[in-house]
């Protein structure tokens, strides 16, 4: 892995990690402002605990080393809960200014994944000589 891919998997994998610690966290502790907002997208405020816990532990997967087959899961419920978040906020009928934060963590997801070094990969065996 060349250096420039590293310092780009490690900045877009840092603020992935602080966005969805940060986003947990305010899930968690049900903060009244995501409280409205996740019933103004039509979901129960109870749901608001799940995306905490799971990004928490998707956080944990995706920093510590090992483990491929656990970060590819990582990285694909940060996918799915990032658009299903952008889906909804359209849906809602919402402003753009209220899609682009699951948009930005969206991208470092995708660049996260993409950049990640050999040994954070799940490795395919070919089967079929």
């Amino acid at each position: 892995m060349t250096k420039r891919n590293k310092i780009i998997y490690w900045i877009s994998t840092l603020w992935l990690a602080l966005g969805m610690l940060s986003t947990g966290g305010v899930q968690l502790f049900k903060v009244k402002t995501e409280v409205d907002a996740i019933t103004h997208l039509g979901y129960p405020v109870y749901f608001l605990t799940i995306l905490g816990i799971w990004k928490f532990l998707g956080v944990i997967a995706v920093l510590i080393p090992k483990f491929p087959l656990v970060k590819e899961w990582a990285y694909a419920g940060f996918f799915f809960a990032m658009s299903g978040a952008i889906c909804s906020h359209i849906a809602s009928g919402n402003p753009i200014n209220e899609i682009l934060p699951s948009l930005l963590l969206l991208t470092l997801t995708v660049v996260s994944w993409y950049f990640r070094p050999a040994d954070r990969k799940v490795v395919s065996v070919n089967l079929n000589p």
